[in-house]
C-alpha cells in the first residue's frame, strides 16, 4: 500500500456548544466533502463524537475544520485518539448515546 493509498481512523470527540445548532448535519457535509468514511452522533453529556476514516491528509483536514465548528456552535475543545478498526463506507449520523 503506498503513502497515498493508507487510510487512518481517529475518534473525535467535541464538547462547547456543539448540540442543537446543526453540528451533525455540518459534519456529515465536511466528511462528505473530503471523501471520508464514518459517522456522527451526539452523545447524552452534551458533546458531539465522531469516528472518522480515510486519507491522512483528509482525516487531519477534518480535524482542523472540527476545531471551528458549524456556523452556529461554540467548540471549547476537540479530543482526538487513534482508532484501528474498518469504518462501513459513507458517513451518517447515528442515534445519541
Amino acid at each position: 500500500m503506498t503513502e497515498t493509498e493508507a487510510r487512518i481512523a481517529r475518534r473525535v470527540r467535541i464538547t462547547g456548544k456543539v448540540q442543537g445548532v446543526w453540528f451533525r448535519a455540518w459534519t456529515v457535509e465536511q466528511a462528505t466533502e473530503l471523501g471520508l468514511d464514518g459517522w456522527v452522533r451526539n452523545r447524552l453529556d452534551g458533546s458531539v463524537e465522531a469516528l472518522v476514516s480515510g486519507p491522512p491528509v483528509q482525516v487531519e483536514t477534518f480535524i482542523e475544520r472540527c476545531h471551528g465548528g458549524s456556523p452556529a456552535s461554540r467548540v471549547d475543545r476537540v479530543v482526538v485518539e487513534d482508532t484501528p478498526g474498518i469504518v462501513a463506507a459513507g458517513f451518517t449520523q447515528k442515534p445519541t448515546v
